[in-house]
């Protein structure tokens, strides 16, 4: 029987799964759960050294003479800092040992609790690894500490050996051993370079039976031509659907844009668990688009393999199984060595994202921030770059199928505002050769203002500056609640950029409906400018917003029955009107 803690019994289930038996056991009270339950399960050899410092010294020498990690575990406070004079030699030899120690409720440190001290990351440079484990109220919170766990285990042995730290903070003391099975857990497996070649072709061996996978690309600044060959050639043997946005910088004619169509506000939970894949193969950096949130809805139902040239555990679908420590070309590049012309994609897998996505209706926008950015994506010359200012410019930007070759930049890093004006001007002056175009909405322009000023700005720049007097992307988000919100949340405001950028030599344009922004195009589009030039598209907050759940409204997928409902719902509001129904409603309440 097991601890009721959940924390120490994801602990055990991964030290089984990573056959980690060895433990070494000092006296306590805080890690009696532990203790107990690995004493009574046949998997574990224990050992019993009251003196932690004793203790860590002896789990050394086993360590060292069998070859493998040794578990140590104690009690809270002064217990945990006898481990140190062993942990730094472990650190020092290369020897793996895995530190367990007990904590109390992290609200209570400082506060005179008995047997308290502060323990996270205590072993400090000495360890490989350090992690501070969450107490667990819920799913979200198990599947962190999962990943912790593995995290630290990684490191025992990651290009080279040590000692890492687990710290365990539970509320209260629990004597309780009632759980007779510990919880299914995943192992996180992290793929080398100089692994063995029998252990990368078992992964080859479940691509090549994989009916459903799902390639999804991230921000890539640059992507070589072998990169984009080897992606093609990918898709052509294994059963794939490769899914991208406008920041992959992907240009094959095999991808599919599944921003719109995964967008939360959007999708049908019913559709895409039709769509649901097999294995996700991710590389890249971050990724804007819904397709996060809806695979996280289906966490634990397929398996998501990171390509992360650093090893790093990067677990965005919360479905982590393996890390592949490698660029995305090495990976590609020996899946094209291990298959062979035998295996085709048989595109049924592919078919299905092709025609869910093909199912978007982009219609006839009306005046709005959405009709300015398509007019100037669909224009924008191949060979060129162009930046996006985060959240709406990209989202927008995401409904627009552009030329090929255009190299595609935001600072979806941290998803900040305050920098994207300068870094647009440091890429246009570095391909000062390449048509340069930034897309920014107000609240960035203004925040970012004195880079217009700088004295190496080229006549390759173009900027198209959405004015809609605040920040929309509120409206958008719900976020908006009153009049109030306009001034504290949107920062609703009434600036233009008019003076500030004619006094810095651009060249000013100005639209403020259809008719002046398409007159203004060809002048924002020249490619021989004279001088830097600035397009500033005044609109409005909640049009912008209400444009875009209009278009998600009318593309939507629906089924049947709830189509009739909806209709049926209009028919009836449309006859007896809005009021009639409310004072049906208060009736049938009293």
């Amino acid at each position: 029987m097991y601890t009721e803690l959940k924390a120490y019994q994801i602990i055990i289930a991964l030290m089984k799964k990573w056959e980690i038996s060895q433990c070494v056991l000092s006296a306590g009270s805080r890690n009696v759960p532990f203790v107990h339950s690995v004493e009574e399960d046949p998997f574990f050899q224990c050992y019993s050294v009251v003196d932690e410092r004793s203790a860590g010294y002896f789990a050394l020498g086993l360590a060292q003479e069998k070859g493998e990690p040794v578990v140590l575990s104690c009690t809270s406070s002064t217990a945990t800092c006898n481990y140190w004079p062993p942990i730094a030699e472990a650190f020092y030899q290369g020897v793996p040992l895995i530190v367990l120690t007990s904590d109390r409720d992290p609200a209570m440190l400082g506060q005179w609790e008995d047997q308290m001290i502060d323990q996270i990351g205590m072993y400090d440079r000495h360890v490989r690894k350090s992690v501070n484990l969450p107490i667990i109220r819920n799913r979200a919170d198990e599947v962190f500490c999962q990943r912790l766990v593995n995290e630290a285990f990684l490191e025992l042995n990651h290009h080279s050996k040590g000692p890492v730290h687990i710290n365990i903070p539970m509320n209260t003391y629990n004597n309780s051993f009632n759980i007779k099975e510990l919880p299914k857990v995943t192992k996180i497996d992290r793929l080398c370079i100089d692994d063995e070649v029998a252990v990368w072709n078992k992964k080859i061996e479940k691509l090549k039976n994989s009916k459903r996978i799902l390639v999804t690309c991230g921000q890539n600044n640059h992507i070589s031509n072998k990169l984009l060959s080897l992606i093609k050639y990918f898709f052509s043997h294994y059963n794939t659907t490769i899914a991208v946005e406008c920041t992959s910088n992907i240009a094959l004619d095999e991808i599919i844009n599944t921003s719109v169509c995964m967008d939360v506000r959007y999708a049908n939970t019913e559709i895409v668990k039709e769509l649901l894949p097999d294995i996700v193969i991710s590389f890249g950096g971050n990724i804007m688009s819904g397709i996060k949130e809806q695979l996280r809805k289906f966490a634990g139902k397929f398996e998501h393999w990171s390509i992360q040239e650093d090893g790093h555990v990067v677990d965005m679908y919360k479905s982590i199984t393996t890390i592949f420590e490698c660029s995305p070309e090495y990976f590609f590049d020996f899946c094209k060595d291990n298959t062979d012309d035998t295996y085709k994609n048989s595109r049924e897998y592919y078919n299905k994202w092709k025609e869910y996505t093909n199912s978007i209706i982009i219609p006839e926008f009306p005046y709005s921030h959405i009709y300015a950015i398509q007019q100037i994506v669909e224009r924008i010359p191949s060979d060129s770059i162009l930046h996006l200012s985060i959240n709406n410019s990209i989202r927008i930007t995401n409904f627009f199928k552009m030329n090929q070759g255009i190299n595609v930049y935001a600072n979806i890093g941290t998803h900040g505002i305050d920098g994207c004006l300068s870094s647009f001007l440091g890429q246009a002056t570095a391909a000062s050769n390449k048509q340069s175009y930034l897309i920014i909405g107000d609240l960035a322009f203004f925040y970012d203002m004195n880079a217009i000023r700088l004295r190496h700005i080229s006549k390759n720049v173009h900027i198209l500056m959405i004015n809609n007097q605040g920040g929309s992307e509120f409206y958008f988000n719900k976020m908006w609640k009153n009049s109030a919100s306009d001034l504290h949340t949107t920062a609703r405001h009434y600036t233009t950029a008019e003076g500030w950028v004619k006094s810095n030599n651009f060249t000013y344009l100005m639209a403020r409906d259809k008719e002046s922004l398409l007159e203004n195009l060809t002048e924002f589009m020249r490619e021989d400018l004279e001088r830097p030039v600035f397009m500033e598209v005044f609109t409005e907050m909640k049009q912008d917003a209400d444009a875009i759940y209009d278009f998600f409204d009318l593309s939507r997928p629906r089924n049947f029955q709830s189509e009739i409902i909806r209709k049926s719902k209009d028919l009836i509001k449309s006859t007896i009107g809005q009021e009639k129904i409310q004072s049906i409603v208060d009736n049938l309440k009293n």
